[in-house]
């Protein structure tokens, strides 16, 4: 049996080159890996202060602000009220800035004008970095400049004044409460293993 004819070698479908596969968002996953994993690190954080927050009721009780017995026990007082109201202090902290910006419209929106402009740059580098002069400029950079641009804008709104009085508010009232709350009779006093030392040595 004679087989013949001719064998038609027509072009395939498939390209002769392979173009390789197109990823999500142009391929920039680690654009978005970052984003999410510094979204999860500050919600651990978060959470983290939020678990070691101390009850408030105890943290405000008047019965429990005592004179401190001696000059030499009050910086182991502060010390320990610092350790153990960590997380309280710094939501009063937290609390003193929210009142001084809702107490300063102006203020209060060219932060938010500054914070939804850090946003838009982070959603925008997940798609497309930014570009200046022909150069791409990395996330911090970006930041970096948003943060030069927005600082005479708060400035003008009152931002230094604001700062100087959170921060000065913040620190007389943590230390007040420090050294006048007895937090030894909350926790335990402690075994005063530095001052034995101290006898022996002399």
């Amino acid at each position: 049996m004679k087989l013949e004819g001719e064998i038609n070698n027509a072009p395939s479908a498939v390209p002769a080159v392979f173009q390789g596969f197109k990823l999500p968002n142009d391929g920039n996953i680690a654009g978005l890996l970052k984003v999410q994993m510094s979204r999860q690190m500050l919600h651990e954080w978060y959470l983290k202060r939020k678990e070691t927050i101390r009850p408030w009721g105890s943290f405000f009780a008047t019965s429990r602000f005592k004179q401190p017995i001696s000059t030499k026990r009050l910086p182991r007082r502060v010390v320990k009220n610092i350790e153990h109201f960590q997380s309280n202090y710094f939501f009063v902290f937290i609390g003193l800035f929210i009142y001084c910006l809702v107490t300063s419209p102006l203020l209060l929106f060219a932060v938010v004008a500054s914070l939804g402009i850090c946003y838009w740059i982070v959603v925008r580098n997940t798609e497309k970095k930014l570009a200046i002069f022909g150069r791409q400029l990395t996330l911090a950079q970006q930041y970096c400049l948003v943060g030069l641009c927005s600082m005479p804008v708060l400035w003008i709104c009152g931002a230094g004044a604001a700062l100087f009085w959170v921060l000065g508010a913040s620190c007389f009232l943590i230390m007040t409460h420090a050294v006048l709350y007895d937090v030894e009779s909350l926790v335990g006093p402690e075994e005063d293993s530095f001052e034995l030392t101290m006898e022996e040595v002399v």
